[in-house]
């Protein structure tokens, strides 16, 4: 099945769709934040994706006070984890010049909302609704959004293979559009998180819900995963995006700037065009390869018309034209005779030889 998001088609045979999620790396500017939207589209992102939150309605400060110091990538994190998720807010009312500026520059635009208003909020404005890996068990959440009737990408960081049967089965039981993206939810750019991405959960997903698309939601450095993952039919790719890598923010570190994105994209397309087809065949640019690197069957000395072959008169070396007797062939030319004089090294044809009297 197809889905459609925006003006882009999502499914096979059809280009891997690209989305930028800039989340939190506005750094609290809007004049910032429609940056770089422009900036993603210029690198080749196909969407810009935004997150809504309120720090209120997603964390608990007395939660996260009270765990005995904050853990993973929050461990560096020089504020609380409410203060973080304060300044890192998309306000509701930034969304309809987040999305002008998206239709100016030709790029799909939508957001991943983490509460029931956020939901309603962003129907106006979005094609689709993404749902972060957190959000799996919550299924009132997920129903919320499958309602709104446009696809819904889900990513699955961070959870077992029931969690995800039971939030695909929820989702599926309300709206047939899902992509079922798999995710690794780390957030420190570590090399080490290559260990723990584990793109063959790819094939299970595809084995498991035949009906759904398959994507990846990644945060891994660099390009490997994202081209691991294209090749094993995986038709959207989610990854952040900064300007720079370098500035300070929850989300900057395991970005990708402009230039590496569009990298990513790049390299993507080419392996798009290195997949082709299933089926196995002589191709366009190898028709000339298949006469001067095979071997034709030919005399191995002057023969003279009427000759019966043995298999001492032929000789098996290349190139082979078109038209010349192929190797597999040879059992069918020894006993028969040449109606020609053949020429040492001459090439064997069909049309020259006959049943021996």
């Amino acid at each position: 099945m197809d889905i459609k998001i925006g003006s882009h088609i999502l499914g096979e045979g059809h280009p891997t769709y690209f989305i930028a999620d800039i989340a939190a790396n506005h750094d609290g500017s809007l004049k910032r934040a429609k940056r770089l939207i422009r900036l993603a589209k210029e690198a080749g992102a196909d969407a810009a994706k935004f997150q809504n939150f309120r720090a209120r309605q997603i964390v608990s400060d007395y939660g996260f006070s009270h765990l005995g110091g904050q853990l993973s990538h929050q461990a560096a994190w020089k504020k609380s984890v409410v203060e973080v998720y304060q300044s890192a807010t998309v306000p509701f009312e930034w969304t309809p010049e987040l999305k002008a500026t998206c239709d100016e520059v030709g790029i799909d635009y939508f957001s991943s909302p983490y509460d029931f208003d956020a939901v309603d909020m962003l129907d106006p404005y979005v094609p689709a609704y993404k749902i972060g890996s957190g959000e799996i068990t919550w299924l009132e959440a997920l129903e919320a959004m499958a309602r709104k009737g446009k696809p819904v990408l889900l990513a699955t960081g961070a959870s077992t293979i029931g969690e995800v049967q039971r939030a695909v089965h929820t989702i599926l039981a309300i709206n047939p559009q899902l992509v079922l993206m798999q995710c690794n939810t780390n957030y420190t750019a570590s090399l080490e998180n290559f260990d723990h991405i584990h793109l063959r959960v790819i094939n299970t997903y595809r084995s498991m819900f035949p009906q759904v698309l398959l994507g990846l939601s990644d945060h891994t450095p660099g390009h490997e995963t994202v081209l691991g993952a294209v090749a094993m039919g995986a038709c959207a790719i989610e990854k952040h995006f900064t300007d720079s890598t370098k500035r300070e923010g929850p989300d900057h570190r395991f970005s990708l700037d402009p230039k590496a994105w569009a990298a990513m994209v790049e390299a993507t397309r080419r392996l798009e065009r290195a997949l082709g087809s299933a089926d196995k065949f002589v191709a366009g640019n190898e028709r000339d390869t298949v006469v001067v690197q095979r071997r034709c069957l030919r005399a191995a000395r002057p023969i003279k018309a009427g000759e019966v072959f043995t298999r001492e008169m032929i000789d098996v070396l290349r190139p082979a034209p078109r038209g010349a007797v192929m190797p597999h062939e040879i059992d069918l030319v020894i006993g028969k005779k040449t109606m020609i004089n053949l020429e040492a090294g001459q090439e064997l044809r069909w049309t020259q030889l006959t049943d021996a009297d």
